[in-house]
């Protein structure tokens, strides 16, 4: 029997597994550009040529306060990359440093240490400007969208007169894609806001890769009007973590022609749904916990037939990353329990718990990862101590004629015609 090695990220390492040749459908990625990009030369070109505004330097003036905004840990945003760019148009426009203050994008995730800050950004960056951590109790309320969230954003970013958001784009499970906007809301709002938000993950079209009818993009992006953003810098990632793509300008004219990049990447053709599909979450820091890893599983459940397997690897150092989340997970006995939880109760934590169950309704899901078994067992999951244990695991139960799937970067991925 001849076999395929893969190579999986997890954590900060790569796994292998053996996949026969007679069972392997395929191995999907992002689409890749093989010319080497110069990292540098496209941030540079991007910024002197905004799209939708004027260049940032001619947008500020001497005497305001300028909030940059980045993304935590749990992002591969390359902020230490992207803020010494910012940093040129500021020197460019005579701000001086001490007009200027970071504020790290928490939503409702823990804040950052130091020690992670400095690893995140550069000394350089923290000698020169003021870093602090989105903090989701002081905020200033701005009003009621038209969906009914109460629009609360953290008040330095509100008392800032200029805004410049940093973030990368992606597909995004309920939201359409990351970045954009989404860097202030929920990046920077409060929890109530925030859930208000993201209890409309349960419409129809509310789902990865659609953008234009989905209610909660069009709730956060109206939302995050109310108060303003000037200016964007948005990067598209390979696997790698290296940049392919960037978009400045307007937040979200700029934001968009990102959004069609990563469809143009991101959108395979497969001959017919997997019995089995392998998905990696990416690696550090996409599974830094289950909370961010479970991005993948709701991609890779496009590419698995009914009553198939998903098998997820997902190092989860940082265990389930939310505490309402392991609760749930710990309490709830089956996926309708779960649903029904969060139908009559909208709750952030509990909502990734929901959507893990409606996936639980499609396939099986067996899992490779730090987590304890106990836990493993309690979201109703298989665990597994290799990949490839989970993968002779699956053949034994499918058979011979099972086909398999591969997705190395599952969160960055989708099947054409899903949308």
């Amino acid at each position: 029997m001849t076999t395929t090695r893969i190579h999986l990220r997890y954590g900060h390492q790569e796994l292998p597994i053996d996949v026969p040749d007679a069972n392997l459908l395929g191995v999907y990625y992002p689409s890749t550009n093989l010319t080497t990009l110069d990292q540098n030369r496209l941030l540079d070109e991007v910024m002197a040529n905004p799209i939708g505004t004027p260049r940032l330097r001619d947008i500020i003036q001497p005497g305001k306060k300028i909030a940059i905004v980045t993304s935590d840990l749990t992002r591969p945003t390359p902020s230490g990359w992207m803020i010494p760019l910012i940093s040129r148009e500021l020197d460019a426009a005579g701000i001086p440093d001490k007009d200027v203050f970071i504020v790290l994008a928490l939503g409702l995730h823990r804040p950052m240490t130091m020690l992670e800050i400095e690893a995140t950004l550069s000394p350089k960056i923290l000698q020169r400007y003021r870093v602090i951590n989105h903090d989701p109790e002081d905020v200033v309320h701005l009003g009621v969208t038209s969906f009914g969230t109460p629009v609360e954003i953290f008040r330095p970013l509100v008392d800032a007169d200029v805004r410049i958001c940093l973030g990368n784009i992606e597909f995004h499970y309920f939201a359409g894609y990351s970045g954009g906007a989404k860097a202030i809301l929920p990046g920077c709002a409060s929890r109530k806001c925030i859930t208000a938000n993201h209890s409309r993950m349960v419409e129809a079209t509310a789902i990865a890769g659609r953008i234009s009818d989905n209610p909660v993009r069009l709730d956060l992006e109206e939302g995050v009007a109310m108060m303003g953003v000037d200016f964007i810098l948005n990067v598209v990632l390979d696997g790698q973590h290296h940049i392919v793509g960037a978009f400045a300008g307007d937040v979200r004219n700029a934001h968009r022609k990102g959004c069609e990049m990563v469809d143009r990447r991101g959108t395979v053709d497969i001959p017919r749904l997997g019995d089995i599909v392998i998905a990696s979450a990416g690696g550090y820091p996409k599974d830094v916990n289950f909370y961010q890893a479970h991005k993948a599983l709701e991609n890779a459940k496009y590419f698995v037939r009914p009553g198939g397997i998903i098998i997820l690897l997902a190092e989860c150092t940082e265990g389930i990353g939310n505490k309402i989340m392991e609760q749930w997970i710990m309490e709830i006995a089956d996926p309708d329990e779960a649903l029904a939880k969060i139908r009559t109760e909208f709750v952030i934590g509990g909502h990734k718990v929901a959507a893990i169950a409606l996936i639980e309704k499609r396939a099986m899901i067996y899992s490779i990862s730090n987590l304890p078994d106990f836990i493993v067992k309690c979201m109703r999951f298989t665990p597994f101590s290799t990949v490839q244990e989970g993968l002779d695991r699956a053949l034994e139960k499918f058979g011979n004629l099972s086909k398999v799937i591969v997705l190395p970067e599952a969160s960055s991925i989708l099947p054409i015609g899903k949308k």
